[in-house]
């Protein structure tokens, strides 16, 4: 294999793309480097033993911990599992950015792999991945329409820029990836701070004209590579199997597409006629039969909504009757109900203490989530069987846009320092089930007592095109319209203010920058629609957290505090738990989390972590216990753990003989901060007016007591000896720090 290298600038830095240097025995091998992050693409191809009636593309995308020099933190197991949430996300965002450009009538196995072998923390390999894998397709032999070029933008201040750091993107307006050929986009990913639909476009315009330098870089590499591209199948569904297709279910064609539309079970009836078909026309493959049949009933469908007229009936722009309410489980933290048309979504809230909130491994380092989204869609939702068990990729892809739907909203730890994890449950689905979860997701939280920011509602959006001048732009789209006649799945949700998620998917190369304004624009008007709905079942977040979430208070102490409230060996915060019954996390940076089961709980746990760490001040007047009682004075508890001494001489103006005549242990007292002396020890009086005080050394006529006394040291026994024989080392304990006995 020839050892090729295209190096292009990119967002101010080099990407270079090279090829002969791995995985020469693959059908197509990148390596990619951006940065010091750098990540091998393959792709390779296979044979299969039957036709299964799709086309096969798998796309897998891995990051190895030693990308980032780390080894895996748990302690039994050090190689890396199953692939997490975010390898998954970026591997179906790569094979959203491919797949429209294969052919549809290729059946060949093919798989593409992105390894991740080193990453700088800076440059995001995600985007450098996908560039990677578009770059190995293209110099294989497989059949492809590309290049493609991945880009991600953000915007700060009016201006967008190209692949910002990781270090920028916190600063940006909003964070776009954008999937391009020359002439149209492929796929769209974004998350935003509830920016216009005029900010959407501008990145999408800009990001077409960065592209060019991707395009033309991965276009010279494969002129170089200089391998023939496999002949593209032709069309197995022949004119003449279509027409005898034609005859024998041409009458039945419209109340399949009803039955499809009225429901995503619908495929059943589809599947008895294509059984049907097989059966009658047995000399004939089964496999051109069943995509015969298909293409007849898409055919007509897409003529049918071409005209103006929906498959359910609909105006193009019209939404599905809406219907919501909230608060419908009964031990839950905030539940809500979401339904538009048959699709029916279940939205769950709980609360938990900031301890809970998810820790994430990567290449890159550790980071935590407090707020969590998962999704789940059940067989059932549809009305049919199917596998049950760990979350489905795109499971966690709708999961993962709900997420960043809901993110923009979500108020910050100092304002609610609570985890926050929202499960949508789908229990039935026709068209948009993502879309709903926002929705549903939005009436939850509320119904939780989480003061989200703004409501946020989400519709799909579906476009049937033709060619350039004859299209129209569905609102709200069906199950049936988005998997069979559409050639444009967008999903868009927002507030009022602006769009805070994104997501599009395309069948087609045609889609323009105009006819993607028209959709958006269109989509406002839905959101809106929706958004009303919502408000007008929970115009605001509920005052409080249910009775059955943990009450959570945070508490900040100085750094240096963080002992005072830990005690020795733990002593004094195990004391607040056990007597208070609150729990007590204590951060590095002074964060004190105090959650409970009752408001009293969490409150007592405050005064208390309130007191340790309060300084006491000369002057202040305090109302103490008394503690103990000596011959010369009382101890009298003025905050937790902190106590000073009552000289006798200051418990009275007059003459005192023995404090046990003034006081008893447990008494309630109000006394006055008269000093604290070098030795940090609090001298206290119950003399409140100052006046009243004597001069230092000055004792009262027949004062009781007098001077106050260093505390006596406590006697240990014999000192233990020392000297080259018995070294004081010996006795202490290094992990204790503290001396042995």
């Amino acid at each position: 294999m020839k050892k090729i290298e295209k190096i292009i600038e990119l967002g101010g830095r080099k990407l270079t793309l090279r090829t002969g240097v791995l995985a020469e025995q693959a059908a197509g091998s990148i390596l990619a480097s951006y940065g010091e992050t750098v990540v091998l693409a393959t792709v390779a191809t296979a044979k299969l033993p039957q036709d299964l009636g799709y086309f096969p593309l798998t796309v897998e995308y891995q990051e190895r911990l030693y990308a980032g020099g780390r080894i895996k933190g748990s302690r039994w197991v050090k190689r890396e599992g199953r692939p997490s949430d975010d390898e998954i996300l970026t591997a179906r965002l790569i094979d959203r950015s491919l797949r429209p450009l294969f052919p549809q009538n290729y059946k060949k196995d093919v798989q593409v792999m992105v390894t991740v072998l080193s990453v700088d923390i800076e440059n995001d390999p995600t985007i450098l991945s996908a560039i990677a894998a578009s770059a190995a397709v293209a110099i294989s032999p497989i059949p492809w329409k590309g290049p493609v070029a991945s880009l991600r933008v953000g915007k700060k201040n009016g201006t967008y820029f190209a692949n910002p750091l990781d270090s920028e993107m916190a600063f940006s307006e909003m964070d776009l990836v954008v999937s391009l050929t020359k002439d149209a986009v492929i796929m769209i990913e974004a998350g935003a701070k509830e920016v216009s639909e005029e900010v959407i476009l501008g990145g999408i315009e800009f990001a077409q004209g960065e592209a060019k330098k991707i395009l033309g870089a991965i276009e010279e590499l494969t002129k170089e590579v200089g391998l023939e591209k496999e002949p593209t199948p032709e069309d197995a569904v022949s004119t003449e199997i279509k027409s005898k297709v034609k005859k024998l279910i041409g009458d039945k064609v419209e109340g399949l597409i009803k039955g499809m539309a009225a429901h995503e079970g619908g495929l059943v009836e589809l599947d008895e006629v294509k059984q049907a078909v097989i059966a009658e026309l047995s000399e004939e493959s089964p496999q051109v039969l069943n995509a015969a049949v298909e293409k007849l009933v898409k055919e007509a469908a897409r003529e049918m909504t071409l005209k103006g007229k929906r498959v359910d009936g609909r105006a193009l722009d019209e939404v599905r009757p809406l219907s919501a309410q909230v608060g419908v489980l009964p031990r839950t933290h905030g539940s809500a109900i979401f339904q538009r048309g048959q699709t029916q979504v279940l939205s769950v809230t709980t609360l938990g203490a900031p301890s809970l909130e998810q820790l994430i491994e990567s290449a890159e380092g550790e980071e935590s989530k407090r707020y969590i989204h998962h999704y789940s869609m059940p067989p059932y939702a549809t009305g049919q069987t199917g596998r049950v068990g760990y979350p489905s990729r795109r499971e966690i892809g709708h999961g993962a846009l709900a997420e960043m739907a809901l993110e923009p909203v979500i108020p910050t730890n100092d304002v609610f320092p609570y985890t926050i994890r929202v499960v949508s449950e789908v229990t039935s689905s026709n068209g948009s089930t993502s879309m709903a979860s926002v929705c549903g997701s939005t009436l939850s939280l509320m119904d939780a007592g989480v003061p989200v920011v703004r409501a946020v509602s989400g519709i799909a959006m579906g476009i049937v095109l033709k060619d350039a001048k004859k299209h129209v732009v569905l609102s709200d789209i069906l199950g049936m319209e988005d998997y069979m006649i559409g050639d444009m799945d967008l999903k868009v949700a927002g507030t009022e203010t602006g769009i805070t998620a994104l997501q599009l998917d395309v069948k087609t190369l045609n889609l323009t920058k105009d006819i993607l304004e028209k959709a958006l624009s269109q989509a406002k008007e839905g959101r809106a629609k929706i958004l009303k709905m919502l408000v007008e079942t929970l115009s605001e977040p509920r005052a409080k957290v249910s009775i059955h979430a943990p009450k959570i208070k945070v508490v900040k102490i100085a750094p240096e505090k963080i002992g005072e409230i830990i005690g020795p060996g733990g002593k004094m915060i195990r004391k607040i738990i056990a007597e208070t019954t609150a729990q007590v996390e204590v951060e590095d940076d002074g964060s004190v989390n105090i959650s409970g089961t009752t408001e009293e709980a969490v409150n007592a746990a405050v005064e208390r972590i309130e007191g340790l760490t309060k300084e006491v001040v000369a002057g202040e007047i305090y109302e103490g216990e008394v503690k103990r009682i000596q011959p010369f004075g009382a101890f009298v508890e003025i905050l937790p753990g902190k106590d000073g001494l009552v000289h006798v001489s200051d418990m009275k103006e007059e003459f005192v003989s023995d404090p046990n005549e003034v006081v008893k242990i447990g008494d309630k007292v109000q006394v006055r901060v008269k000093e604290i002396d070098d030795l940090g020890r609090i001298n206290l009086s119950m003399l409140l007016d100052p006046s009243k005080d004597k001069p230092r050394g000055e004792r009262r006529e027949g004062g009781g007591g007098g001077p106050r006394r260093p505390f006596p040291r406590r006697d240990f026994g014999p000192r233990r000896p020392s000297g080259p024989h018995f070294p004081a080392s010996r006795f202490i304990d290094s992990k204790k720090k503290s001396f042995g006995r």
